[in-house]
């Protein structure tokens, strides 16, 4: 089964592990839905050292966004703050941040639902992937059959149930496709991948103007705004009709209106990690079309063939590209005995100008996935920004989810509910108002997506997600 929803196929997130219905729902219905605790990676604390360690939940917040308040207030520049890994927006998150700035300063940081929890001082920087995984509780609101009707608790249950089990029988215990999750690519507008594809090919003003002004399913002053400078271009009217929280297209408009045609000055406008975040979102889409074709061949996602590539995944679960290996007829057992214990994966192409890449059927096959997207003369090599050149890499097609628990919950009062929820099922949704609500825990590795779990039970349109 497959969905045909439009953003889903934007960002080649499409099929399934298994063939089967969902539950149908809705998450992050309220913000308080949606929990992010970060498993981080022990940070040696100094009294004597230059960096300050803080714990900081954020309550709807994006992080590039939370990143330049705080250095405003803190009086420093953005790149003086560290992280590792982007959290969704419409969330409770925690997780650690490292801020080069003095403790009583960042101590002294207010910020709208913003919670700051010094730890100490620290030498030590971390960077993205820094921390072992994630553990989540999300709630899914509204659970319906295929047909819009609502499911019960225990129908929900069931559904879940089942899923889980024909997926460990089809990829082993505990495991799931590795799909790169929607929020990689921007929620409910995917520009990052669009951007992407413009700055390999050194497009830089349209790189710059899909970024201000592509359109997306975003609230009606943002429409308008983008729907202007489609029709009239960089002007300084513009500026009159963004609106506030648009700070990096807002710096954008206004490096243009003194440096017109300096399109790489304006896209420099961007965050360094959003700026490398582009081309890796359209890496991130060939991956995800890489899994589903090999779903549509009939081809396992965690039992290797020969030509494929294999890794070592080490002890947080993450891929240690340096192990990267090609299955031959003779390594075939051994390296499948290691795949079903967890040792090694099979992986699929994060492409790039010299990344590995397997032969016979799947080697076949990730060709096309390069052919069909028209990347094939692609060198991925960035003259005008030479750090967002890509060599390229490998990522595991599936990983592990685990503490993986599921009720039902009480339906929550109409009041304490989002805008979109108290306007009932649109068009096209896949959500009842009447149906069962269901409380997941679970913990995953650094780099897997919540989203992407939970869309296989539920196999709702991706703007429901």
């Amino acid at each position: 089964m497959s969905t045909t929803d439009g953003l889903a196929d934007a960002i080649g997130l499409t099929g399934y592990a298994v063939d089967s219905t969902g539950i149908g729902g809705v998450l992050k219905a309220r913000v308080a839905d949606f929990r992010v605790e970060e498993i981080s990676t022990k940070i040696a604390l100094d009294p004597r050292g230059r960096f300050t360690a803080a714990n900081i939940t954020l309550t709807n917040w994006e992080t590039n966004r939370f990143i330049g308040k705080l250095a405003k207030a803190c009086g420093i520049s953005r790149n003086r703050i560290f992280f590792s890994g982007t959290k969704d927006k419409r969330a409770i998150t925690r997780q650690i941040f490292i801020i080069d700035a003095p403790k009583n300063k960042v101590a002294s940081v207010e910020i709208p639902d913003v919670e700051i929890d010094i730890l100490g001082r620290t030498h030590q920087k971390i960077g993205f992937g820094n921390h072992k995984g994630n553990r989540f509780t999300i709630v899914a609101r509204g659970c319906c059959h295929p047909d819009g009707s609502p499911m019960t608790n225990e129908e929900a249950i069931e559904k879940i149930t089942q899923i889980e089990d024909s997926m460990m029988k089809k990829l082993g215990q505990g495991l799931f496709p590795n799909w790169i999750g929607p929020q990689r690519f921007g929620a409910g507008r995917p520009v990052t991948p669009i951007v992407g594809r413009h700055v390999i090919t050194n497009d830089w003003k349209s790189a710059v103007m899909a970024y201000i002004c592509m359109e997306g399913d975003e609230n009606e002053d943002v429409a308008n705004f983008r729907r202007y400078v489609r029709e009239n271009g960089i002007r300084k009217e513009a500026l009159e009709i963004i609106p506030h929280w648009l700070g990096f297209e807002r710096d954008m408009i206004k490096f243009l209106l003194d440096n017109p045609e300096d399109w790489v000055g304006a896209f420099r406008k961007l965050p360094n990690n959003l700026q490398l975040m582009t081309v890796h979102s359209l890496q991130s889409v060939v991956f995800n079309k890489t899994i589903h074709a090999r779903i549509l061949d009939d081809l396992s996602l965690s039992v290797p063939i020969e030509g494929d590539i294999v890794g070592r995944i080490d002890d947080n679960g993450q891929l240690e590209t340096s192990s990267l290996v090609s299955v031959e007829k003779r390594t075939l057992d051994r390296i499948s005995r290691n795949c079903s214990l967890g040792r090694l994966a099979v992986t699929a192409q994060l492409p790039g100008s010299s990344m590995i890449k397997p032969s016979g059927r799947f080697g076949d096959l990730e060709s096309r996935v390069i052919e069909e997207m028209e990347l094939h003369e692609t060198t991925w090599h960035v003259e005008k920004i030479g750090r967002l050149t890509t060599k390229g890499t490998r990522r595991p097609m599936v990983t592990t989810f685990s503490d993986f628990q599921y009720e039902a919950v009480p339906i929550a009062a109409e009041e304490t509910m989002s805008e979109k929820w108290n306007a009932g099922p649109s068009e096209g949704s896949l959500w009842n108002p009447s149906g069962a609500c269901i409380r997941f825990r679970f913990t995953l590795p650094s780099g897997s997506y919540a989203t992407t779990l939970l869309r296989e039970f539920m196999r709702s349109p991706l703007q429901q997600l």
